[in-house]
């Protein structure tokens, strides 16, 4: 402590008795930016859209990849056993963000390159940049969106911008909402399959427990280890994830 005051009182009287020194080491932020104030004013728009896209990075990812299905499939798969917390919403979201890394690993290499890596070696412009990086999203979700949600957006947009053309089926304002949508439908698809084998064992255990006048037990108690073993028998978690992965084309 002695030394941590001793090294502050040596710092604050060189400030006082050496101002010029320590002015000197001031540092000169306009040198950051180019001159003029239409270069100022572009460098601070530019600064501003990308801690904005930082910020909502994950909702992009989710909008524009597979990770919504697949965390549909699993909580769908957690209520079937009818377990609130195992698995936990970690293990659940870090294996579908896995998931969507395998799957869309090509998607994602195709935007480096293309896209990406040119952009930072200033190879091209911002805005061809821009075109390269998205190109490979649009192309996934446009071989996995429905053409009924694809169509669906499409009219919705002609119909609140009349006398205009409607918007493309390629441009992210009509094809990322439809993808979620199909996204989101097909989730629930797979969800439904998922539950329907654990609702019949729960229907079995139940009525097999009146039956028997078992009224005071609850039907959990034994259905509940009975739908773990019956998806442990038939490798459930390998034959779920490899379903997920092969239902994207």
């Amino acid at each position: 402590m002695r030394y941590l005051l001793a090294a502050i009182a040596i710092g604050l009287s060189a400030l006082f008795l050496f101002p010029d020194v320590a002015a000197a080491q001031q540092i000169d932020l306009g040198a950051l930016l180019p001159q003029g104030d239409a270069s100022v004013s572009g460098r601070i728009i530019q600064v501003m859209a990308f801690v904005t896209v930082m910020s909502v990075a994950p909702g992009l990812l989710i909008m524009v990849t597979s990770f919504t299905r697949f965390l549909i499939a699993f909580s769908f798969l957690r209520a079937g056993l009818g377990l609130q917390t195992t698995p936990s919403n970690l293990v659940l979201i870090s294996l579908a963000m896995f998931m969507t890394m395998f799957v869309m690993s090509p998607t994602f290499e195709q935007s480096w390159t293309k896209g990406v890596k040119p952009l930072i070696e200033n190879t091209v412009t911002l805005e061809e940049g821009y075109a390269q990086t998205t190109t490979p999203f649009r192309a996934f979700m446009r071989q996995n969106v429905r053409d009924k949600d694809l169509a669906t957006f499409q009219a919705i947009s002609a119909e609140k911008n009349p006398g205009s053309e409607p918007y493309a089926e390629t441009d992210f304002r009509v094809l990322i909402p439809a993808f979620m949508v199909s996204e989101l439908r097909r989730g629930f698809e797979i969800g439904f399959l998922i539950a329907l084998p654990f609702l019949i064992i729960d229907l079995v255990v139940a009525t097999v427990m009146m039956a028997m006048g078992m009224m005071m037990m609850p039907p959990t108690v034994l259905s509940l280890p009975l739908k773990a073993l019956f998806f442990v028998l038939i490798d459930g978690w390998s034959l779920l994830v490899g379903t997920l992965v092969r239902s994207f084309n």
